[in-house]
């Protein structure tokens, strides 16, 4: 049975929370759905107005009108509170008659708060960029070798930094002269492969021989007093770190780890969009082109077809 959460009103009780989608969403996931329903909660104040679709557009309106929240993270937070509405009456805690409306409550439109977007969510890093940023920890140092190998592996196996933190060296292997990582993002019921340059895989290596204690993760943590080095595997926010730090040190602003992705994707698009979309374990190819392709469509590329 699912826990009551209480709403702002100590005696109002709600019969369900977000552990009624345990096993439909990652931990992660769940923790962002409920801080999403609790901020709902708080501003229904009572179940009974929690239940009823129109204070989830009056919410809409008031995070467009008192906030300022992106578009993608009010439209976010809408969609949180649809789906554990869809799901509470998929479980009987709800009729579904009464929570019908909430499918109904659309989104804000990005153009119309265009204004709160980031401009630099996505940043196109160029391949003259992306090597000058594989190239700057020194090698020379324990902790250089590693930063190497970090950025040569996110840059040319787009993989998730969720994956590549707790990437073990058992999950990399050799096929057809090549080299790839065998892993499985938040979302994905099975492991896919991942391609892996040449350059990553020895840079790789080179951080394995050079690391005087044994681990199965590939990316170990520094920590402690002394900046010892663990065997126990990076965190994602000391991955994030390793990647701000070396691009800022090159003059790159508001890079982030998921830029890399992008530059793997926008690279392979290049050449085949499908190569791209079976590369970055996309499921649908619309979500490869939309957010992942981030170069102009070249002037002149039909000329000459025919």
């Amino acid at each position: 049975m699912a826990k009551e959460l209480t709403t702002t009103n100590e005696n109002n009780k709600i019969a369900f929370d977000t552990s009624i989608l345990a096993g439909q969403l990652s931990a992660s996931s769940l923790r962002k759905y409920r801080e999403d329903f609790e901020a709902y909660l708080a501003y229904a104040v009572t179940p009974e107005k929690a239940l009823d679709p129109a204070t989830l557009a009056r919410w809409r309106t008031s995070m467009a009108d008192e906030t300022t929240m992106s578009p993608n993270t009010i439209n976010r937070k809408l969609a949180a509170v649809k789906r554990l509405m869809k799901e509470a009456a998929v479980q009987g805690y709800v009729a579904y008659e009464q929570i019908a409306g909430f499918e109904r409550i659309e989104g804000v439109k990005i153009t119309a708060l265009k204004n709160r977007t980031k401009p630099n969510a996505r940043t196109r890093i160029s391949p003259q960029d992306m090597r000058r940023l594989t190239m700057a920890p020194d090698p020379d140092t324990l902790i250089g070798l590693r930063d190497r190998a970090i950025l040569h592996t996110l840059a040319s196996s787009g993989v998730r930094i969720a994956e590549l933190a707790s990437l073990r060296i058992s999950q990399i292997f050799n096929r057809d002269n090549g080299y790839f990582l065998s892993v499985r993002g938040k979302n994905d019921a099975e492991y896919r492969d991942a391609y892996l340059s040449a350059e990553a895989y020895n840079a790789i290596q080179q951080w394995l021989q050079a690391r005087p204690i044994a681990s199965e993760y590939v990316f170990t943590s520094f920590g402690g007093r002394g900046e010892r080095l663990s065997d126990q595997p990076m965190s994602g926010v000391g991955l994030w770190k390793v990647v701000c730090h070396y691009a800022s040190m090159i003059g790159l602003s508001d890079v982030k780890p998921h830029d890399l992705r992008r530059f793997l994707g926008t690279q392979l698009a290049k050449v085949d969009i499908r190569k791209a979309q079976k590369a970055l374990g996309h499921k649908r190819i619309d979500t490869t082109a939309k957010h992942y392709v981030l170069d102009e469509l070249e002037s002149g590329l039909t000329d000459h077809l025919y």
